[in-house]
């Protein structure tokens, strides 16, 4: 039963896509796949939000109005809130929860394979502050409630700025600090999933 429910999904899902998307299926992460299938015809829509989000958060990385920091800074957590924000409005809050713990499960497999995102190998303090800022980003919208593009950046942005999201602790150099204020090495970092590493509030300034 399971064996003929799995190839419905993929017969299902190959229809919905587009020989070029199919392509970009085939690369996904197994948890992202799995999230595919089981959200055929919300697929799309998260495809297009979730460029959409990158594209806003390398527009705010380059203004003033946050950090700059794309790796564990604020414009990280901005990310992931306004993410998480606009699936809400489009695909509901369930389905956009699932999406964004399929992409940590995905980081997890980025750490074992040594690869990079966002300059450096995701680990476990990264992810626990993702999930903790996708949360905060689902509870700024309701679905099918539309409010301006704008007018969701600034709203979370005002969130950030309250200190309502979590960042990872740093000195002004952009170093890695313990919650003690202990520089943390670069090489003490490599290979470690868990680490000494600092959640703070999104409004702490080193």
């Amino acid at each position: 039963m399971k064996k003929h429910l799995f190839i419905i999904f993929i017969l299902l899902s190959s229809f919905m896509f587009s020989q070029s998307n199919w392509q970009k299926f085939k690369k996904l992460s197994p948890s992202k796949r799995m999230w595919v299938l089981f959200h055929p015809f919300k697929a799309k829509k998260a495809l297009l939000i979730s460029n959409e989000a990158n594209k806003v958060a390398d527009s705010i990385k380059k203004s003033p109005l946050l950090d700059g920091d794309a790796a564990g800074g604020q414009v990280d957590a901005f990310r992931h809130a306004y993410w998480m924000a606009r699936l809400h409005q489009e695909i509901g809050k369930s389905a956009a929860r699932s999406l964004g713990k399929a992409h940590e499960k995905e980081n997890y497999k980025t750490y074992k394979e040594r690869k990079l995102e966002d300059g450096v190998v995701p680990d476990k303090i990264s992810s626990t502050m993702d999930l903790f800022n996708n949360e905060v980003g689902l509870s700024l919208t309701q679905k099918n409630k539309r409010s301006s593009k704008k007018g969701l950046i600034y709203k979370v942005i005002n969130a950030i700025q309250a200190g309502k999201l979590k960042i990872i602790k740093k000195n002004g150099n952009g170093q890695f600090l313990t919650c003690d204020n202990t520089l943390i090495l670069k090489e003490s970092l490599k290979g470690k999933w868990i680490n000494n590493k600092c959640l703070v509030s999104s409004n702490y300034k080193p």
